[in-house]
């Protein structure tokens, strides 16, 4: 690891811990200049392509999905963190699944239940464009829905 100081291609690891993120946190010095710095390794992993409905593959965007639920969640009281913590579940769960392409449907339906348990007003407003709930009975019959379980 090159020493962010004085860029000495060598340093020495002087602890090794896990970080709360599941990565390992090293804390090293430089052979050099003696001075010491943390480097963080965490595993990088692939997410799988989306398969549109219309047959197009785009690649997963964090951003997007952050973008869509902070929409159903505008002017709720809903923290940023939870949209974080939501988006990240989601993004783990594609990952953890292993596959090279997922149907926008997976992603879709992820969301759909992450907000039913964070917020039943944002649910219901992302399940108007998701599930395409363009009358007001349909809209009613998923509040009822909601209401029962």
């Amino acid at each position: 690891m090159r020493c962010p100081y004085c860029h000495h291609p060598n340093s020495k690891v002087l602890d090794t811990l896990p970080d709360h993120q599941g990565g390992i946190r090293r804390r090293r010095e430089c052979l050099q200049c003696g001075q010491r710095f943390t480097t963080y390794e965490r595993p990088i992993l692939a997410t799988p392509l989306i398969v549109k409905q219309d047959g197009t593959r785009e690649e997963f965007d964090r951003e997007k999905l952050i973008r869509g639920i902070r929409i159903a969640c505008a002017k709720r009281p809903v923290s940023a963190a939870d949209i974080e913590r939501l988006a990240g579940h989601i993004e783990s769960e594609l990952q953890k699944m292993g596959k090279t392409e997922v149907s926008s449907r997976v992603i879709g339906d992820m969301v759909i239940e992450g907000l039913k348990e964070l917020d039943q007003i944002a649910y219901i407003r992302y399940a108007i464009v998701y599930l395409k709930l363009d009358d007001l009975r349909a809209i009613r019959k998923e509040i009822d829905r909601l209401l029962e379980g």
